[in-house]
């Protein structure tokens, strides 16, 4: 299934053959509550209440506003989460969120995608995690 763009035009989201739904954020966005929220619901529409692992690809993400991380805190159809960055600034973001915010399933940064997919797929570790440097 190919990627279907997100209200507001900022992020792509698929559901990939192996299981994984893959959020893509576009180049230097900045993501709002409403961006937020839009990328919730569209989740939850493509999961259909399933919990699945999901990828989150924010590389050259500009910002996430406050209101942005608190939706993010709210539970969705989402098993796991694996933040995946490439930056400074990436890895800035995500400790930001992971340390303020209680995320609502297990969620990790990394900046190899293989290593985020494998931990995604791996399903170990129930209990939320900090950032690691993966």
């Amino acid at each position: 299934m190919p990627a279907r763009r997100i209200d507001g035009d900022k992020a792509g989201l698929e559901l990939l053959p192996n299981g994984i739904l893959h959020l893509a954020w576009d180049l230097d966005c900045t993501i709002t509550a409403t961006d937020a929220e839009a990328a919730m619901l569209a989740v939850n529409e493509l999961a259909e209440a399933e919990g699945h692992p999901m990828l989150v690809d924010m590389e050259t993400t500009r910002t996430v506003t406050r209101g942005a991380r608190a939706v993010f805190a709210t539970p969705c159809a989402a098993s796991r989460i694996a933040l995946l960055g490439s930056s400074p600034v990436d890895r800035m973001i995500a400790n930001f969120f992971l340390g303020v915010n209680s995320p609502p399933c297990p969620t990790r940064f990394f900046t190899s995608r293989h290593q985020a997919v494998a931990w995604l797929q791996s399903g170990a570790a129930d209990e939320h995690e900090r950032p690691a440097s993966a």
